[in-house]
């Protein structure tokens, strides 16, 4: 009977034992783990989707309405600034020129006879009482009339000149012909489709849609890395030349353009493509875990232990990065936020803080 008592005690003495241990090793039930908030530089690895657009691009319609006579190009082909790319035909601007130049003639004939008859009258005006005074008046409105109208009708005559010109298609720029949407014999002008498209495709515009999250966050460099469908394996480069400094309304973004030396004709205009480059703050910014960010359907906070009580602390998201978010709020640096933040951890909670080493 003693041995059993006694082996009891021993058994009890041990049970106790590995309890204490057990609630000595255990944090205590109210403690949370904490981190000490500091600002950092926040740099982030960014892939958008790109697509490449032509340095200078012109839809060439007709001025006059007429008929293709002559067609000089194709799609693909090459030319140069002013270089013929059709030629129309058009009779009645051709007869109205000529109408015109024969008007010329006239007028001019005109303006030559009341001009040497107003000499005339005015050198026998010199014998006092040969002309009179409403006859000498009379030649000499004669004249001006008569000049006139001769200007009128060589300042008619260089618009229906210029007319004619309308009817020779030229290249604005160097480029290459993408489109051609005519042939010999078809009726262009007013009311019809565009008779080529030209691009300027030596150089390149990259356009791309940058999200609002990260529009005030330039990129480290300038120069920009990108590559294209076509060519998954080739990286290109691209530098910063402008952004649109407006936010689309319908896809919340801003349009930035890079330039693109395609010099040697690799790219062609309407590529696809992903665009690569780092996007930094100016200036460093708050970074937390996404363990510490609550979101609910009221509100989006983390939770701040200030002298042992906790503290809803409301904050907006900046750029997310791997493992962490960019945050803004009434924050400072030396906070201590709780690491892994649930809404389950009330505001003005009485909290042991630690961190974890």
């Amino acid at each position: 009977m003693n041995k059993l008592i006694i082996i009891s005690l021993v058994l009890l003495q041990m049970a106790c034992g590995e309890k204490k241990d057990v609630a000595t090793s255990a944090k205590p039930s109210d403690s949370e783990e904490v981190f000490v908030l500091k600002k950092q530089p926040v740099v982030k690895a960014l892939t958008l989707p790109a697509e490449l657009h032509p340095w200078e691009r012109a839809e060439i319609y007709a001025k006059l309405e007429g008929y293709v006579k002559t067609l000089k190009v194709d799609i693909g082909d090459k030319v140069k600034r002013n270089e013929i790319l059709a030629i129309l035909d058009a009779p009645e601007v051709a007869a109205n020129y000529n109408r015109s130049s024969a008007d010329i003639q006239s007028a001019e004939a005109k303006f030559r006879t009341s001009k040497d008859s107003y000499k005339r009258i005015l050198k026998a005006n010199a014998e006092q009482g040969a002309i009179s005074a409403s006859e000498l008046e009379r030649a000499r409105n004669q004249m001006l009339s008569d000049s006139a109208a001769f200007v009128s009708s060589k300042s008619n005559a260089n618009s229906f000149s210029q007319l004619q010109d309308y009817l020779i298609i030229r290249a604005a720029f160097d480029g290459i012909i993408t489109e051609r949407n005519i042939d010999p014999g078809s009726l262009v002008g007013k009311g019809q489709k565009s008779m080529f498209v030209l691009e300027n495709i030596s150089r390149l515009r990259l356009r791309v849609a940058v999200p609002e999250t990260y529009t005030t966050a330039l990129p480290d460099t300038s120069v920009i890395s990108f590559t294209v469908s076509a060519q998954p394996n080739k990286k290109y480069s691209a530098r910063l030349a402008r952004k649109s400094n407006q936010i689309d309304s319908k896809t919340r973004t801003e349009l930035w353009e890079f330039e693109v030396d395609n010099s040697k004709g690799d790219l062609k205009s309407g590529m696809y493509g992903n665009a690569d480059f780092n996007l930094q703050r100016g200036e460093s910014s708050f970074v937390i875990p996404y363990s510490s960010l609550v979101t609910n359907q009221e509100r989006n906070f983390v939770i701040r232990v200030r002298d042992g009580t906790t503290e809803w602390v409301d904050v907006k998201n900046g750029i997310s990065l791997k493992e962490q978010i960019e945050v803004f709020g009434n924050l400072s640096e030396g906070d201590q936020i709780v690491r892994r933040a649930n809404d389950e951890i009330k505001s003005d909670a009485r909290v042991v803080p630690f961190e974890k080493k």
